[in-house]
């Protein structure tokens, strides 16, 4: 199966590197050129907007999903090719989980964590097989790598914990890892 919709989890602030919004902006380019939909938290805030206007430009489809309460706060982009308003944090993270063949993830704060530590969770435990993707800009993960490993040294996981992860230092090399991968 091809990879044909992806999930986007990245930050709804732009962090303190350019080349956050770089990666990000390369990143939706690259996934409309290369004819994948964009599934994201429906932001036109930070890295969330960054990514999403550049797949749109690149003429890219692009499915937001974003919570009622968070339409003001992460600036709701209502121009997108589908536009799905949920209740919950928790429903917006399974309808765009449950809308993509594969994740990326990246540089972000605290919600990012979040939907990367639910996706993997969800994968441990057999609910989906979709690839997750760390794109590592600038080693922005390198601290998170670092704790995986120490969880699956201490025995708080088997090492497939670690085969569950691709780990990308570019949006090309993600990209890349999308088209080797099978959903």
């Amino acid at each position: 199966m091809s990879i044909k919709s992806v999930c986007v989890y990245c930050g709804s602030r732009a962090g303190a590197q350019p080349a956050y919004a770089e990666a990000a902006r390369a990143l939706g380019a690259g996934l409309a050129s290369n004819g994948m939909r964009l599934v994201y938290g429906a932001g036109d805030v930070g890295l969330m907007g960054e990514v999403a206007r550049a797949a749109q430009q690149a003429g890219g489809e692009t499915f937001g999903v974003i919570p009622s309460h968070l339409e003001r706060r992460e600036v709701g982009k209502s121009d997108l090719t589908t536009y799905v308003v949920t209740e919950t944090m928790h429903e917006r993270k399974k309808v765009m989980l449950w809308n993509a063949d594969a994740v990326i993830v990246l540089p972000g704060g605290a919600g990012s964590l979040d939907e990367l530590f639910e996706a993997l969770t969800w994968r441990q435990l057999g609910l989906h097989s979709k690839p997750i993707v760390i794109l590592n800009t600038a080693g922005y993960w390198d601290k998170l790598r670092a704790l995986l490993e120490q969880v699956i040294g201490e025995g708080f996981a088997g090492p497939d914990l670690a085969d569950y992860l691709i780990w990308a230092d570019t949006p090309v090399a993600a990209i890349a890892a999308l088209r080797d991968a099978r959903s």
